[in-house]
């Protein structure tokens, strides 16, 4: 039985993970974290009904209760994700992390920890989103040049990060495929007298609205027809059985740094 520790653990996606862990076979709950000021510190929460299955104190120290885990499943924030990839390193423990927002350097630190321990992470958990990033690539390599690239994505109203990291992964998808330096060529909102969009931009813009989970829709804008792909969200359980996939799968592999492609079996052979 897998031991796994849940951060972010009173949060909505912390929630979810939780439940679905209480649901799957071969791993359990056994550590809980929020930030420890947080209110729900001290207080427990269920850990589904199959038995043998005690509810798990949330605690506010990650040091307190790391020993209680073989992996560590974080969507909180880019700090406190580095802060607790730093101590997973420190204390041979892997990790899953499904926080966005992270800087170059802060990616780069990420990159350099996973030489040192065992780590998934990737922007977006789920198998339909996944799948898509590998759609967009193949589109691409066939459009190459002949079509304009949009990319358009909706979340809820308390989303603190936009572009969603999600949509940047998309972008760099794009870019990479296309040859092209996303740095140069990414354009993030349009206003005024801008003159003729150039064959080269990849447009990355951003809604904010209600309650919405996500979606992500893919323009390919040709003359005389146009093609798109939509992913949409309907809830958050996708992404949550995704992250408890990883945390299963990453037990047994090597210590390296590896994304959803990997724990899919959708990297290019």
């Amino acid at each position: 039985m897998i031991k796994a520790i849940v951060t972010g653990a009173a949060g909505r996606m912390g929630q979810k993970i939780i439940g679905v862990i209480g649901e799957t076979e071969g791993i359990e709950l056994t550590g809980a974290l929020e930030q420890a000021d947080h209110p729900a510190v001290g207080s427990f929460c269920e850990t589904g009904s199959k038995p043998g299955r005690s509810p798990v104190k949330i605690e506010g120290d990650l040091k307190k209760i790391i020993s209680r885990g073989e992996v560590i499943i974080d969507f909180t924030s880019p700090t406190a994700s580095l802060d607790n990839l730093q101590l997973a390193k420190s204390e041979k423990k892997a990790i899953v992390i499904g926080t966005t927002g992270f800087s170059l350097s802060q990616m780069k630190e990420i990159k350099k920890l996973s030489k040192e321990t065992k780590l998934v992470i990737s922007p977006n958990m789920s198998v339909g989103i996944n799948v898509l990033f590998r759609v967009v690539e193949y589109i691409a390599n066939i459009l190459k040049d002949e079509y304009d690239v949009e990319i358009i994505e909706t979340h809820h109203r308390l989303k603190k990060d936009a572009p969603s990291g999600t949509a940047m992964k998309i972008a760099q998808t794009l870019a990479q495929t296309l040859g092209r330096d996303l740095e140069k060529v990414g354009v993030y909102q349009r206003k005024g007298i801008i003159g003729e969009r150039t064959s080269k931009e990849i447009g990355i813009q951003s809604i904010r609205a209600g309650d919405i989970v996500g979606e992500h829709r893919i323009l390919f804008g040709g003359i005389g027809e146009s093609l798109e792909i939509i992913h949409r969200a309907n809830n958050r359980d996708n992404f949550a059985r995704g992250a408890v996939t990883a945390a299963k799968w990453i037990i047994g592999q090597k210590i390296g740094f590896y994304d959803m492609h990997d724990v899919l079996g959708l990297k290019n052979k």
